[in-house]
């Protein structure tokens, strides 16, 4: 099905109101009473994100009706203008439409090792005093690929009591916003997506491209950027609160700098020894994820057992995993008669594919996200460099890894990915990425293993982009941690659920 798209991609969409789904309700674990969304444009990615200006028009394309679209999220009070935010920060303004917000830059090197000379200045935002009663909080946005900056209101609006206590900084990391790594080609085939599948040429271009500033954009590059933004700010600890691959990135600073940390905030976690790239855990965590929403809708099919069905009689599994994991961030319960997801499922398996084939071709289509939203470029360069692969690092020859590929592939227990195949692990967005990356600087972690802070983890029981599983396997191994599992809630629980937001508060105001 040929899909028109009407405009940006994922983030863009959702700031036109016009075009938003409806709200969902979630309940908080442990009982609490449904809460309604707020009109929260901010979409903090690590697992998924593509064209849903081009899915929504899918929909129509197949017959679904339009949606009243929820009314505005209050606004925070207005602060009072801020001081100067910090001597080490230069070319202090006036963030654009925000007044009482100071934006900054941060000068780091590109190499820290000096053997490859230039320096990357990096779009910071400060919002509030030096003296705030509970110190700064760093709130850290996902991707890899997203910057922060643009995201100030929204956080404000989202943890308003918090910020009355806190002085909040956000950055646009190395290669993101407006410095961000350009690849025209990488960008128009997945935009945000983590498990679209580009072409090898459209890789290969985007690391001839960069050349060897590929080497530079790893997550420890960035864990250095912000030990020199902390010490711009003058600060000897402060929070974090990172959403997504933001959880990485601050679970990353906290170990190479635990005396830095004073508690940490961690939502839709991504494993603090990397993501697995495979993609095992949600492939698997779809079939409950499914079947929760149909007992919930009283329907009389086993969604689980058609979607089966579907991906092995038309090889469809990466486009219905795409949809599967942008749905879990925008439609988490599967609830939204826009969509009708379900019922698309059911039917493609019965024989009607119409539905569920505009679904798949609308959220895989083309994206005209700019880069200065999601960077696709910086989002290849860091997972490549950061995960660990079935072919050893991101240092390995390129030769030999399709066929180490194939190999762990083959090793995955069906059970384990069904109602999925287990060649769709293998053929999803991330490893096709980094197959033909060449061979680069790996990643260095920290060599410390655990934190030591105090740590909420925070996640969302139908979340397919960070499945809950990974929460669960940190909150085990982490001696502080506070682990709170919201029912029917997806991805980015703060952005998308009052009581992810209300949870963070309370944990950050202790």
């Amino acid at each position: 099905m040929n899909v028109q798209r009407p405009g940006a991609g994922l983030a863009a969409d959702w700031r036109r109101p016009e075009t938003r789904p409806p709200p969902c309700s979630l309940q908080v674990l442990h009982g609490a009473p449904p809460s309604s969304w707020g009109n929260v444009t901010m979409i903090f990615l690590t697992r998924a994100g593509t064209a849903v200006a081009a899915a929504l028009t899918a929909v129509v394309c197949v017959g679904s009706a339009p949606v009243a679209a929820p009314a505005p999220y209050p606004s925070a009070p207005k602060a009072p203008p801020p001081l100067v935010a910090a001597p080490g920060l230069t070319d202090q303004r006036p963030c654009p439409g925000q007044t009482d917000v100071t934006c900054a830059d941060l000068t780091v090197p590109l190499d820290r090792t000096g053997a490859v000379p230039g320096t990357l200045k990096l779009r910071t935002a400060v919002f509030g005093t030096p003296d705030a009663p509970k110190g700064t909080l760093l709130f850290l946005t996902g991707g890899p690929g997203q910057p922060g900056v643009p995201y100030v209101q929204r956080i404000r609006e989202r943890l308003p009591e918090a910020l009355a206590q806190y002085r909040l900084v956000m950055i646009d990391q190395r290669g993101t916003g407006d410095a961000a790594v350009e690849c025209p080609a990488l960008q128009r085939e997945v935009g945000s997506s983590d498990t679209v599948a580009p072409t090898p040429g459209a890789v290969s271009a985007c690391a001839e491209h960069l050349g060897v500033k590929r080497n530079f954009y790893t997550t420890a590059d960035t864990v250095a950027d912000l030990e020199d933004l902390r010490r711009a700010l003058g600060v000897r600890s402060w929070t974090l609160d990172g959403v997504s691959y933001g959880t990485f990135t601050a679970g990353q600073y906290a170990l190479a700098h635990p005396h830095r940390v004073r508690k940490l905030v961690l939502d839709s976690v991504v494993p603090l020894d990397g993501a697995g790239v495979l993609y095992e855990d949600a492939l698997g965590h779809s079939a409950q994820v499914l079947r929760t929403a149909c007992r919930e809708q009283g329907c009389r099919f086993d969604p689980a057992r058609d979607l089966a069905t579907v991906v092995r009689r038309d090889g469809n599994g990466v486009g219905v995993f795409n949809l599967l994991v942008i749905a879990s961030i925008i439609d988490p319960k599967l609830d939204n008669p826009r969509f009708g997801i379900l019922g698309a499922i059911h039917a493609s398996a019965s024989g009607d594919r119409a539905r569920l084939d505009g679904l798949v071709a609308g959220f895989s289509a083309p994206s005209d996200e700019p880069a200065s939203e999601f960077s696709s470029g910086l989002h290849a360069a860091t997972l490549c460099a950061d995960s660990r692969w079935p072919w050893g690092d991101a240092s390995a020859p390129v030769e030999g890894r399709e066929r180490a590929l194939k190999r762990a592939v083959q090793r995955i227990r069906p059970t384990a990915v069904w109602p999925f195949e287990r060649e769709t692990a293998g053929a999803q967005g991330i490893p096709r990425t980094c197959l033909p990356w060449p061979a680069s600087r790996p990643n260095q972690a920290a060599l410390r293993r655990t934190l030591t802070m105090p740590v909420l983890i925070l996640a969302g029981d139908r979340d397919l982009s960070t499945p809950v599983r990974w929460a669960r396997d940190l909150a085990a191994v982490t001696p502080r941690a506070e682990l709170v599992v919201l029912a029917g809630a997806g991805h980015s629980t703060q952005s998308r659920s009052d009581g992810g937001a209300r949870a963070a508060e309370e944990f950050l105001l202790r």
